[in-house]
């Protein structure tokens, strides 16, 4: 493993859940990731079709401490790559899989986690470099499809399923060997204050470590130092 490799591998054990803020204004961006941050999310992404989003990625990875990923969604293109990638972005999202954006964010020393529906997409996925899986959308790859899929996709590759998630959903899907959660709507609606963010968090995070066990101090840890000689090998 790379190290952003081990840095979203400890993340994701210690609590999977990724906040997607669809719609989020750099205004606002700040004051959200910071009740998402301390409510025990350590990886957060702005989707590329908000209002300014680079802006509001490089707001959050200026606030935030180092041991939380911060980085883009709807990544569409080689070129949306390198611009995250200048904002201060660790972690490049899709909703496709397109290898040579695959390609794009790993040279550039950033996660990636492409959007897959089938295990032909998974393994292309997987064999352009990508070191996370969104299954996408879950409403389609209900828990007993991610369990047959883990037959043959064993940990530590990250499954995560993506789309309707709510806290409800969690624990049939974690049986089922989900190594994550991208949680949207059910999280974050553009005009949500901070304070509606932190309670739809605190929930969120009660189911996880429901289906999980164990609470954020007693995960597995990474510390702060070795976040930072992640993030350095970011252009």
């Amino acid at each position: 493993m790379n190290p952003i490799d081990k840095t979203l591998f400890h993340l994701l054990q210690r609590c999977g859940l990724i906040a997607i803020l669809r719609g989020v204004q750099p205004h606002e961006v700040v004051a959200i990731g910071q009740v998402l941050y301390d409510a025990g999310f350590r990886i957060i992404e702005v989707p590329l079709n908000s209002p300014d989003p680079l802006a509001s990625i490089r707001a959050l990875r200026d606030a935030l401490p180092a041991d939380c990923l911060v980085g883009a969604g709807t990544v569409l293109s080689v070129e949306a790559v390198a611009d995250v990638a200048a904002a201060g972005g660790q972690i490049v999202v899709m909703p496709h899989s397109d290898p040579e954006v695959i390609h794009a964010a790993r040279a550039a020393g950033m996660a990636c986690a492409p959007g897959v529906a089938t295990l032909t997409e998974a393994y292309a996925a997987l064999g352009a470099g990508a070191n996370m899986l969104k299954l996408f959308p879950a409403e389609a790859l209900p828990p007993h499809v991610l369990k047959a899929w883990r037959a043959v996709i064993t940990p530590p590759m990250a499954l995560v399923p993506v789309g309707g998630i709510v806290p409800e959903s969690i624990a049939t899907y974690a049986a089922a060997g989900a190594s994550g959660f991208g949680l949207g709507s059910a999280l974050y609606r553009p005009g949500d204050n901070a304070a509606d963010v932190a309670r739809q968090a605190a929930l969120f995070v009660r189911a996880w470590h429901a289906s999980y066990g164990g609470q954020p101090s007693s995960s597995p840890s990474i510390s702060p130092s070795s976040l930072s000689t992640a993030s350095t090998v970011l252009p």
